[in-house]
């Protein structure tokens, strides 16, 4: 559970920073101009980038647990319920 919690606020904390730095960046002397195309490249950039680094995370959870659960594995050991003829 603390370990959601850490990834929620590090997501969090990868979006809210960047957005409250955006619309804080404007410059109190007047010709300083934001180019908010960039801006949002920037943020789409960022965004995508945790975006696959999750997704590859979870693909390689996923392709780890069917490798290590499949039965032809040597080490995989049938369940008591396997083993009592329940099923």
């Amino acid at each position: 559970m603390k370990g959601m919690l850490g990834l929620f606020l590090l997501l969090a904390v990868v979006v809210i920073v960047p957005v409250a730095e955006y619309a804080f960046a404007a410059g109190d002397e007047p010709g300083e101009y934001v180019d908010r195309r960039v801006l949002i490249w920037n943020l789409f950039f960022r965004m995508m980038t945790v975006a696959f680094t999750v997704g590859a995370v979870v693909s390689g959870t996923i392709i780890w647990l069917i490798l290590r659960f499949r039965e032809s594995n040597p080490k995989a050991k049938p369940t008591p319920y396997e083993k009592e003829g329940v099923w």
